[in-house]
């Protein structure tokens, strides 16, 4: 089993288990149906996680099923980046790719199956006269003044729904199941209904469509799932997918069991609000790296086993519960500081004279790949009279405890020699354009020789071999923790965040990261975690800080 999807076991592979131990030929099949009405998010990965983990754990099969039963909101652009998700994060859905328009004949074979033995019926009432007899959670709803029509009168209807003869939401195929439920799913659910649009796969071949509670458990019994594992939002369900299956008559049955949705703070999940930042341009599209997308993640730097890994140390359960997107950004840190390449950028340069460095000299300084991993290697880094370094790595006027560079102090320039600032440089404005040192040239390969200890190293680049580079450091996109407790009265675009990017021109990097290629993930030292920008050549994303303030439990 790929190492991404192991588990440690949670309640719904104790369920499974105990299937097992009372019939050990229990085949686990599951699924992943999503909507191609936006792009996946990281709350989608739980559910990836969820079903595959499961699948690959006992030896089953896994499907991707979309489920395209709405035709107004589909496209086959969110068709297209689902299956791109999927891939990418590794889940292969070795059961099969299928789409619930596949079944559209089969729903409306088994509607016509429940209209002739009386447990379906045409309602006539608007959608605002059906809330209204629908009831409340305290009280009964009342039934429909077209509930009692024979089942001759309801298949002509019903095919007549099907030719085309009726606008839209003037008529709907409920289901006959009893109006007094406790559970307002049961109250007689709309099951079909009426929508001339043309659909992604289908054309016009269909005008009324399937709703999802009824369309869902026949697309799962019809592929053979036995475990259908769904957020925690269809525990309510659940009955209605058991009648629908109970009362079609499938044998095996898939059985339904929900989990806690993934919540985490500084996030929104809502494809509907997603979509709404895209269309209103106010973010980079789908795949700006400050969506919780995972071509936005993808696109910030971010790799399927950090995404896994949050979601394992988040847990599976079915109590709601809000995830700190700092454990996120700490799964990301732990493993990119064992796999990224350690490079050297300045991203806000100054320039630095080497004053007793000969003009025209080059030489070469080996620094390591990777200090934690020995088998990385070295790379030879280009050091000239003139170099480029950070220009917060200065102060003319230092604060207590500053080892960096200041007036009459020494540093040590990273893997090369100690140098002595002599003169500040300033332009007409007054501000500083350059800094005049002095290098002890006997220190290139480690200790002065007269033992003195200096406590800073800084980074640093030769002028003539930098390559300029654009810069974006990414935040986050929200200034709320909990996006699920706006306050009335407020909307979610009151907490944007807009110093959510800030895009740094004209930073210098080493010459390596000319070539560098997206997907490619480098370490930028003392700054942070960065990767090509796969929309914009030239252009550097941070992933994230360096600076981890999660305190894992």
């Amino acid at each position: 089993m790929d190492e991404n999807f192991k588990t440690d076991g949670n309640f719904i592979h104790e369920i499974i288990d105990a299937d097992l131990a009372a019939d050990p030929t229990v085949k686990v099949h599951t699924r992943f149906p999503p909507e191609p009405n936006g792009y996946l998010h990281i709350g989608s990965a739980k559910a990836i996680y969820i079903n595959y983990s499961t699948a690959k754990k006992y030896g089953g099969l896994f499907n991707l099923r979309y489920d395209d039963t709405n035709p107004a909101k589909e496209d086959t652009e969110y068709v297209d980046s689902i299956y791109e998700d999927l891939t990418w994060l590794g889940a292969i859905p070795d059961g099969g790719v299928y789409y619930g328009s596949d079944y559209f004949d089969k729903c409306y074979e088994f509607a016509v199956k429940l209209i002739k033995e009386g447990k379906a019926y045409v309602c006539d009432l608007s959608a605002e006269e059906m809330r209204l007899y629908r009831g409340t959670l305290t009280e009964p709803g009342k039934n429909s003044p077209y509930r009692d029509r024979s089942p001759e009168e309801n298949l002509d209807l019903f095919e007549r729904m099907k030719n085309g003869e009726f606008p839209d939401g003037s008529r709907t195929l409920r289901a006959k199941i009893d109006m007094a439920s406790p559970n307002m799913n049961m109250r007689d659910p709309a099951i079909y209904r009426i929508v001339h649009t043309s659909h992604h796969r289908q054309g016009d071949k269909w005008c009324i469509y399937p709703l999802y509670d009824f369309a869902h458990p026949i697309q799962d019994a019809l592929e053979g799932i036995t475990y259908s594992l769904c957020s925690i939002e269809f525990e309510n369900h659940r009955p209605l997918y058991d009648w629908v299956v109970e009362n079609i008559g499938f044998d095996p049955r898939p059985h339904q069991y929900e989990f806690a949705r993934l919540n985490v703070t500084y996030t929104v999940m809502s494809k509907r609000y997603l979509r709404k930042l895209v269309e209103e341009k106010l973010v980079d599209g789908w795949d700006d790296p400050r969506m919780p997308t995972l071509c936005g993640l993808r696109r910030r730097g971010v790799t399927p086993s950090a995404i896994f890994d949050f979601v394992r140390r988040a847990g599976v359960a079915k109590a709601f519960s809000i995830v700190d997107v700092e454990l996120l950004d700490h799964c990301i840190r732990e493993e990119l500081n064992k796999t990224a390449q350690r490079r050297i950028a300045v991203l806000d340069p100054i320039r630095l004279t080497v004053t007793n460095y000969p003009e025209g000299k080059t030489e070469y300084f080996p620094l390591p790949n990777n200090p934690g991993d020995e088998t990385a290697g070295t790379r030879l880094l280009p050091f000239t009279r003139t170099l480029y370094i950070d220009r917060e790595d200065f102060a003319e006027v230092p604060p207590p405890k500053f080892f960096r560079l200041k007036p009459g102090g020494e540093v040590r320039l990273m893997g090369a020699y100690l140098v002595r600032l002599d003169e500040v440089v300033k332009d007409s404005e007054g501000k500083v354009v350059e800094l005049r040192c002095t290098a002890d040239l006997e220190s290139g390969n480690g200790a002065p020789a007269d033992g003195r200890k200096v406590k800073g190293t800084i980074h640093w680049l030769s002028a003539a071999y930098a390559k300029e580079a654009d810069v974006m450091l990414y935040d986050r996109l929200f200034t709320i923790a909990d996006t699920g407790a706006i306050p009335e009265g407020k909307t979610y675009d009151d907490y944007l965040n807009p110093d959510s990017v800030k895009a740094i021109h004209g930073a210098k990097v080493e010459p390596s990261l000319a070539e560098a290629k997206p997907g490619e993930r480098f370490q930028f030292v003392r700054t942070g975690y960065f990767t090509p920008d796969s929309k914009n050549p030239g252009v550097f994303i941070r992933t994230v800080t360096l600076k981890d303030s999660y305190k894992p439990q």
